[in-house]
């Protein structure tokens, strides 16, 4: 390559954001971002509002899920006659929908994405076993997801016009199974791969699902699992140094979790990765000395991480935190040749094709720019290398 080089580093870097309560003692600052200062906490504060969705005529509500400017929870309270409602949202408490469907005692929303909701509910309904339910929107759209040879279920993810989860019953001989619906409880994939004896889907995204499974494949300890669509498909992401490990989201290629192990001192960390075990990211690299664990559970198309984390810093209190990818900065002027040059590229210049004169690198993608002039017409390129 010449004479000069760039040592590229193609492990992606975060800016950490701590999203604890109002009133609660902030957390210790750290050296968050790798080579760089973390901003103050008011700058962070000043990136959110808080919008209270507790509805009237419920004691107790929570929320879990959310997508496509819709969230999903749970609430109880004289409205409900102090049963667990599943509960959906338009980012107001005004805009509150009550779920739960007729013969149904108690129910819950988990996720929500396309339009559509999963969750779970019992009641006389089911013979008051917990079955895995789908919603657009309203009560009374339910569908009912659990498959025959099931006596339990439970749906977590929506996405991509499908849905995640996990059952039981005779059919898997009283283990959970990760499953796959597509809107009816006839579509169902049972995504437990060969070696397994238990599994869980949970997040979805992109033709991908992520969650976790245990059996003689990993000498009983619970894996990181990815899938595609079917059982034959799954790929085990627990990455070495690690004893236990869980996926919990994915989107866009890639999937957040946590784990555990000889690399971590046995404390849970949240992790990063790109579809394979060995692309693992160790997030909690990017907080501060005083946290001891952590743990991700979502991504989005824009790359940021939601999770929690704790530690002395929290006083042992889980704080919410948010992971975002920290600014790639340009880095002009990179030499990679042995050669200089303004318009015009010499010809014995090597190697031939020109002289980079700019650089900078996102997380995938080390992009450079070079001219060219070696035909007499001095013309300009670009292009771009994928790290990974």
């Amino acid at each position: 390559m010449g004479q000069n080089a760039i040592r590229l580093c193609s492990a992606p870097s975060w800016m950490v954001m701590a999203l604890a309560a109002c009133g609660s003692e902030p957390p210790a600052r750290g050296p968050f971002t790798l080579g760089a200062a973390q901003p103050p906490a008011a700058q962070s504060a000043a990136q959110f509002k808080t919008i209270d969705l507790h509805p009237s005529g419920f004691t107790v509500s929570e929320a879990s899920g959310s997508g496509a400017g819709q969230q999903t929870g749970r609430g109880s309270g004289p409205a409900t006659g102090s049963w667990t409602h599943a509960l959906l949202w338009s980012g107001t408490a005004d805009s509150l929908v009550d779920l739960n469907p007729s013969g149904f005692t108690v129910s819950e929303a988990s996720g929500t994405g396309d339009g559509q909701q999963v969750g779970w509910g019992l009641g006389p309904a089911t013979g008051s076993w917990t079955h895995a339910l789908l919603w657009s929107d309203t009560a009374e759209s339910v569908v009912d997801l659990n498959p025959s040879g099931f006596t339990f279920s439970q749906a977590s993810g929506s996405g991509d016009g499908q849905q995640t989860g996990f059952g039981s019953g005779p059919a898997t001989d009283g283990w959970r199974h990760a499953l796959l619906w597509s809107g009816t409880a006839e579509s169902v994939v049972d995504l437990n791969p060969s070696g397994f004896t238990n599994s869980e889907a949970s997040g979805i995204g992109g033709g991908q699902q992520a969650g976790f499974g245990s059996g003689p494949a990993t000498g009983g300890w619970r894996h990181a699992l990815l899938w595609s669509g079917t059982a034959e498909s799954v790929v085990d992401l627990n990455p070495s140094g690690f004893t236990v490990s869980e996926a919990s989201g994915t989107g866009d290629g890639q999937q957040v979790g946590w784990g555990s192990g000889p690399s971590t001192g046995g404390w849970s960390h949240a992790l990063l990765w790109s579809g394979k075990a060995d692309s693992a990211v160790d997030l909690h690299e990017f907080l501060g000395p005083d946290f001891t664990g952590s743990v991700a559970f979502g991504i989005d198309s824009g790359g940021n991480i939601v999770g929690y984390a704790w530690g002395p810093a929290t006083k042992g209190a889980r704080h919410a935190f948010l992971w975002q990818p920290a600014e790639q900065k340009p880095n002009p002027n990179v030499r990679l040749t042995d050669c200089s040059f303004s318009t015009a590229v010499p010809a014995n210049c090597e190697p031939w094709f020109g002289d980079y004169n700019g650089g900078f690198a996102t997380n995938d993608i080390f992009y450079f720019a070079w001219g060219d002039g070696r035909d007499g017409d001095p013309d300009s390129f670009a292009g771009g290398l994928i790290l990974r």
